[in-house]
């Protein structure tokens, strides 16, 4: 007698049949989906990510799990009061999150695909990280307050343009020169984009974090305020101790030498910069080189 063939192939071993009549149903177009669905979960996270939103999150899907919960375990009259306070919350989220859905709001309108407002190339690059590196740190040995701001992708023309104009290429004296006590355009803080300073006396908000340590002044509050709110990178100087910090995606950093600020500086512009003959990859590991040097 013949012995009975027995199918041992993938599908059949592996998979149920109720699987694999969910899998044939299956499209391109379904995989897709998903995709774009991960990868706007995915985006939103990274965004909300050490930032204090996500403690709100977080509180949120604890409130939505016990919901749950208390549905399927017939608590009805919890479950009653957390239906009504989850919707409550999904009402007040646009108040509530408003900081974050401005900046998600912002990204989206200005986008990967559109380029920079300003470009520099590889030689205005590592001048202008050169001259700013010159002028913070000659301002920090003199105890000179200084604000700065680097704009990045995220345009910052709608704060500029409400203060005094300049448009002036960046130099180290002329950096030096408008935070000197006492002259016109020394009180607040200064806008820069691509390599030149778009203007000055420029007042930032101020963070709404209120556990700080007291030893961070208020420039170190308005660099932190406007970090919160966009991705430029601010630097700054303080009066009283002379020493050099960087506020950027809500942190601060502090206590910094030549060299760490020039690794904070250079993916700033090894972002922005063109060039025919070079690589992107090449341009980075170029400036950071020339940065180890120095």
């Amino acid at each position: 007698m013949d012995a009975p063939i027995v199918d041992f192939s993938f599908s059949n071993f592996m998979l149920p049949s109720q699987m694999r009549g969910i899998l044939s149903t299956i499209t391109p177009w379904d995989i897709l989906d998903i995709f774009i669905v991960a990868v706007i979960l995915y985006k939103t996270y990274e965004m909300l990510e050490d930032t204090r939103a996500i403690t709100l999150v977080k509180g949120l899907a604890v409130l939505i799990l016990l919901t749950i919960v208390s549905n399927f375990v017939g608590l009805h009259t919890i479950y009653w009061i957390l239906q009504k306070v989850v919707t409550l919350l999904f009402v007040a989220l646009p108040v509530v999150f408003q900081p974050e859905l401005r900046r998600a709001l912002e990204h989206i309108g200005q986008g990967k695909f559109l380029a920079a407002s300003s470009v520099v190339n590889a030689e205005e690059a590592r001048s202008l990280i050169h001259e700013l590196v010159d002028a913070v740190f000659n301002l920090a040995s003199r105890h000179v307050g200084a604000l700065i701001v680097i704009e990045r992708s995220m345009g910052l023309k709608d704060l500029s343009d409400k203060y005094i104009q300049l448009d002036a290429v960046v130099t180290s004296e002329l950096l030096i020169q408008i935070f000197v006590p006492n002259t016109p355009l020394h009180d607040g803080a200064i806008i820069i984009r691509g390599n030149r300073i778009a203007s000055a006396t420029v007042v930032l908000p101020l963070t709404e974090n209120h556990n700080l340590s007291s030893e961070l002044g208020t420039r170190h509050r308005a660099a932190l305020g406007l970090s919160e709110q966009c991705d430029a990178l601010v630097i700054v100087v303080s009066e009283e101790t002379g020493t050099v910090s960087v506020a950027e995606e809500g942190h601060i950093h502090r206590h910094l030498d030549e060299s760490k600020l020039r690794s904070y500086l250079v993916p700033v512009y090894a972002n922005q910069l063109v060039g025919n003959a070079m690589k992107f990859k090449d341009i980075v590991d170029g400036l950071r080189k020339w940065g180890k040097k120095k």
